[in-house]
This record gives C-alpha cells, sequence and structure tokens, in this order.
C-alpha cells in the first residue's frame, strides 16, 4: 500500500474541507441586494467570451440598447463592455477570470455573457477551470433558473439549478491519488442548498404553481443528495400551500420526454450537476440550447448568459456571422425583467416569438444559407417597433 500517496490526499483533502468551511461562514455572513428601483445608473456589462460568443454578444447588446435608449440617456442605465475573458488571456496568465477582468465585472451590477471555452483534456489550451464555474464562486451566484416553454406541447417549466455547490465548485479540486487512482469531490451544504430551495418554493407561491418537484440521487448517493433532500423535505413545511414530490435524476430524464407525464412538471429544483443536464435536455425539447436563456442570480450581483458553448468550429469554417443569437436573446429578457423593466422584457420576448415562431421571415441555420446574427436583431428591433406588436402576438396564440 502507498502510504505516502495516502498522506498526500489526507492532505489534499483537508485544505479543500478548510476551504469549504470558510465558504459556509462568509454565506452566513451574506450580502445585501441592491434596490433596482432607487439605483442609479444600473450598471450592465456586456462580456462576448470565445468564439462566437462576441458576435453574438454584440447584436443582443445592440438590441438592449435600442430597448433601453431613453433609460440610458436619463443615467437611469449604463452598458459597460468588458474585454479581456477569452481563451487566449485566460490560457496567457493560466486563471480562468484573469484578475483585471474579475476586477471590472465587480464594478457592474448585472452581466450579459456570451460562451466562453473551458478547456478539456488533450486540447491545445492549459487545464484553467471553466470561468463559468470561477465567476459563479467569485459572484455568489448560487442560482441558475432556466424556463422553458413549448405551448403547443403544453410544457411550461422553470428551472433552479444549485450553481455553487456540487460536483462542479470542486471540479478542479480532485486528486490523482495513484497512477491508477483519482479522486474528485462533491459539495453540499446546509445554506447551500436551503437558498436555492426556498427561491424554487418562493416562486411557485408567489406564482400561484402547486407543484415542485426535487431532483437528486438520494437512493445512491446519501450525504451530499440526501442532504438536499431532507433539506427540501424541511423546507416545504414554510410552504404548505405548494404540493412537491421528489424523483431520481435518471428517471427524470425519461419522464421530460413521455409526452403524457412531463406536462404534469412545473418549477423543477436540482443540485448542481443534475440541473446543468436536465436543463440541456429540457432546452433540446424548446428548440435546442440555442433557444434557451440562464439566469445566473446571486443576491449582489447577477449574471445572464446563453446556455450553449462558444462553438469554436464555427468560427474557423467562418461561420460565426449565422450563429444563432436566440439563446443570449432570451437572457436579455431575463435580465431585463430581473432590473424591474419587465414590459421591456415582455416586448422582447414577444417579438422573439412573432420572429422565430410564428412569422419567420428569417431563418437561421448557422450556415450561409440562413440569416445572420445582425439581420436576426434587426429583424427583432424591426418587430419591437411595429405599432401592432401586441395585436399580432395575440392573434398567434
Amino acid at each position: 500500500m502507498n502510504n505516502d500517496a495516502i498522506e498526500k490526499a489526507k492532505e489534499h483533502f483537508g485544505i479543500v474541507m478548510k476551504e469549504q468551511l470558510e465558504r459556509v461562514e462568509r454565506m452566513k455572513v451574506g450580502e445585501v441586494q441592491p434596490d433596482y428601483k432607487s439605483l442609479k445608473p444600473i450598471i450592465i456589462g456586456f462580456v462576448g467570451g470565445d468564439g462566437i460568443g462576441p458576435f453574438i454578444a454584440k447584436e443582443a447588446r445592440r438590441v438592449l440598447k435600442f430597448l433601453l435608449k431613453n433609460e440610458m440617456e436619463s443615467g437611469k442605465i449604463e452598458l459597460r463592455d468588458i474585454e479581456g475573458l477569452t481563451i487566449e488571456n485566460r490560457a496567457k496568465v493560466k486563471k480562468a477570470i484573469p484578475d483585471d477582468v474579475l476586477e471590472e465585472i465587480k464594478k457592474c451590477h448585472v452581466l450579459l455573457k456570451g460562451p466562453t471555452t473551458t478547456p478539456k483534456a488533450g486540447d491545445k489550451w492549459p487545464n484553467i477551470e471553466s470561468a463559468n464555474v470561477a465567476m459563479r464562486r467569485e459572484l455568489d451566484l448560487f442560482a441558475n433558473v432556466r424556463p422553458v416553454k413549448v405551448p403547443k406541447e403544453n410544457i411550461d417549466w422553470i428551472f433552479f439549478r444549485e450553481n455553487t455547490e456540487g460536483a462542479y465548485i470542486l471540479g478542479s479540486k480532485g486528486i490523482d491519488v495513484t497512477e491508477d487512482l483519482s479522486v474528485d469531490f462533491k459539495v453540499i451544504t446546509k445554506q447551500g442548498s436551503e437558498r436555492i430551495i426556498r427561491m424554487a418554493f418562493d416562486y411557485a407561491k408567489k406564482n400561484n404553481i402547486n407543484k415542485l418537484t426535487v431532483i437528486t440521487k438520494a437512493n445512491v448517493v446519501k450525504a451530499t443528495d440526501g442532504r438536499f433532500l431532507r433539506m427540501a423535505e424541511e423546507i416545504s413545511k414554510d410552504y404548505p400551500e405548494v404540493e412537491w414530490d421528489d424523483w431520481f435524476i435518471d428517471i427524470m430524464t425519461a419522464k421530460l420526454i413521455d409526452p403524457v407525464r412531463r406536462t404534469q412538471f412545473r418549477v423543477m429544483v436540482a443540485p448542481n450537476l443534475y440541473g446543468d443536464i436536465i436543463t440541456d435536455q429540457a432546452a433540446q425539447l424548446q428548440g435546442g440550447v440555442g433557444t434557451a436563456g440562464s439566469a445566473n442570480i446571486g443576491i449582489r450581483y447577477s449574471m445572464f448568459e446563453a446556455i450553449h458553448g462558444s462553438a469554436p468550429r464555427m468560427v474557423e469554417d467562418g461561420r460565426a456571422k449565422y450563429a444563432d443569437p436566440g439563446s443570449i436573446m432570451k437572457a436579455g429578457v431575463m435580465l431585463l425583467n430581473h432590473i424591474g423593466f419587465t414590459e421591456k422584457g415582455r416586448k422582447l420576448e414577444k417579438a422573439m416569438d412573432i420572429c422565430r415562431r410564428y412569422e419567420k421571415r428569417i431563418v437561421i441555420t448557422g450556415r450561409d444559407d440562413g440569416a445572420t446574427n445582425k439581420e436576426c436583431a434587426d429583424y427583432l428591433m424591426e418587430t419591437i417597433q411595429d405599432p401592432e406588436l401586441e395585436k399580432k402576438w395575440e392573434s398567434y396564440q
């Protein structure tokens, strides 16, 4: 038996646990939530990211600038462009988020972010941590909120995915104990579980939704998933008006593609990894990951982003200008709603429905036989300012 390897692993585990216990203490202290109604200016940061990210983020910025023109002129809204969160820059400094970029990010209140590349084994980049995972941790963006709607299938779901714990928070902290044994870690805390589960129950209660589903694998992963499920049971006592149940992640993925059963789900909450998997599956039912936006909500900061990857192959093939901006536009809707501009958010969402689901005057294919992301943004803005927008949208319902 390799006693030296065991001692080294124990030392590494001790460091990891110390970091996590310190994180628990920080969660106990908490942050102060900004009051967007009285805040002036609300600073919206735009982060292009990698690959197709700068292309689609640029068009989302144009649309938001168009919608918020009056608020920008009055000083209520300020738009800031944040450069440097590219794979080349991150690889150069060997950090998931370069220090100067993180400093600029923290000067904003909310972010709209394009996708970023996460290096994997065998590619040309150093093995640095995911920028998304690092940003969620640094800004304590504990809730990943993803809505999915397919009206013709009677699908109306909203997912609350825990963002700062589970398998991802320690994804870069694993250890190769020996050449034959590797170990990764998964962490679930009382505080982390409580805030995401309570947010899901709050949403269900405020929106008069009498159905909440907790997703775990607590029958096998007994300590961490078991804690998550026990917290749900405890919190549910504060929400007697919300009926809840729990499902295991494996069977849940099956039920989401069951045409009969899937219509019975409404609000779902899950630890990090399960939430990542199941929200991508749900987005596919809506039309693909390019159609879904994502909100990363914290107390002090919030970030809104496309849920898909950076698609470097599209850039290599010269097709980046044909990338679908739908996901980041949906994220823009969520951003507007979050900072209190719900009417503008509804306008953008309805315009997207008309342009992409009903009229379809232009179609995004990802290739030169379809529209560019610029043409998509132009079409959206033309539809937004159509005085018949509301009537047109209602006629399609």
